[in-house]
């Protein structure tokens, strides 16, 4: 992956707010949950190839808008949750920005479809040889 990881997260914006769920006091009054955005086509930091690439291996990811979202209320910092939603981020962008490697299809080896044949020949015996203790 070659993207400009400070440019990266120069480019993105956090948004804290109340992250909900079990916890009590603590819950009801900190905001720990971090949301990520970062707008795609506006990035700076990639190319046409790789901001194509990325619409289209995350298109359920982005919103209408163009923006891709994240968010992590897993721990109870807000300075952790950012640091979790950033590692997301970049796992998630160089996980899309991956070139498969083509498929070459190779010839299935003559051991193994001589094992494959064996093993049917051995069924079929045992089948044929209860078929012939049935008709006695």
């Amino acid at each position: 992956m070659n993207v400009n990881r400070e440019q990266l997260l120069q480019e993105l914006t956090f948004k804290a707010s109340r992250s909900g769920g079990k916890g009590g006091q603590h819950v009801n009054k900190v905001s720990s949950k971090v949301l990520l955005s970062w707008d795609v086509q506006q990035s700076a930091a990639l190319t046409e190839e790789q901001k194509q690439r990325i619409a289209e291996r995350l298109a359920n990811r982005i919103s209408k808008e163009g923006l891709l979202q994240l968010d992590s209320s897993i721990d109870r910092s807000q300075i952790r949750n950012k640091e979790l939603a950033i590692e997301r981020f970049f796992l998630l962008i160089e996980d899309a920005l991956k070139v498969d490697k083509k498929r070459i299809p190779t010839k299935t080896p003559k051991s193994v479809i001589l094992n494959r044949l064996d093993r049917k020949k051995k069924q079929s015996d045992k089948k044929a040889d209860r078929q012939w203790r049935i008709k006695d």
